[in-house]
């Protein structure tokens, strides 16, 4: 009886114990320029643990990291978390850099494709361009999350600073990276999205 009784509570703590949701990006999700505690994914941990919703978070994040970066080390970190939600966060620094918009969608596709063999779902988040970087560029890189989350049929979160991008307040001195104001407005967009994938457990 005792035997039984271990097992059932041995069982019992498996099913309780949490599911990961590994958030894989650049320095928008590393928290650059920011307190440990005031980025958007520090912020997601602690929703999730208020709404009491069973998972916990691994950042991943790089300051810096490109879809091949990101590429190359996916199979890594998906071994090194076992995650069951992958949010991947990547192609700023790709169209930053005016880098080729077909390498980065190839680039974007493996690491979907690398966490859906996994088990991982996953949620893609999409970026745009300033202007200057001209109409014929800014409307391919829009379009390679579109087109990426159709043809994987994963969800999209369209534009990670919707609503604020055009207002330098919300941005650090440089012009490019959040502010800690702007953070809770991000974590409100990616959990649009987020949230109808999040399971009770």
């Amino acid at each position: 009886m005792r035997f039984i009784a271990v097992c059932a509570l041995a069982l019992s703590a498996a099913g309780a114990s949490a599911a990961t949701i590994l958030v894989f990006g650049d320095s928008l999700s590393a928290g650059y320029g920011l307190p440990g505690d005031k980025g958007w994914v520090s912020l997601l941990a602690v929703r999730l643990d208020k709404e009491r919703l069973n998972y916990k978070v691994a950042n991943a994040s790089i300051s810096g990291e490109t879809t091949l970066g990101g590429r190359n080390r996916i199979e890594s970190a998906l071994k090194a978390h076992r995650p069951d939600i992958v949010i991947v966060e990547l192609g700023a620094n790709d169209g930053l850099r005016g880098a080729s918009l077909d390498a980065m969608q190839a680039n974007l596709a493996a690491i979907v494709d690398a966490a859906r063999r996994s088990k991982a779902r996953v949620l893609l988040v999409g970026m745009r361009l300033p202007p200057n970087y001209g109409a014929a560029y800014t409307e391919k890189f829009q379009k390679v999350y579109a087109e990426l989350a159709a043809s994987r049929k994963v969800p999209l979160v369209p534009f990670l600073f919707d609503g604020f991008a055009d207002k330098s307040s919300y941005f650090l001195p440089d012009g490019v990276h959040p502010a800690a104001e702007a953070q809770p407005m991000i974590l409100d967009i990616v959990w649009k999205e987020l949230r109808p994938m999040l399971e009770p457990r």
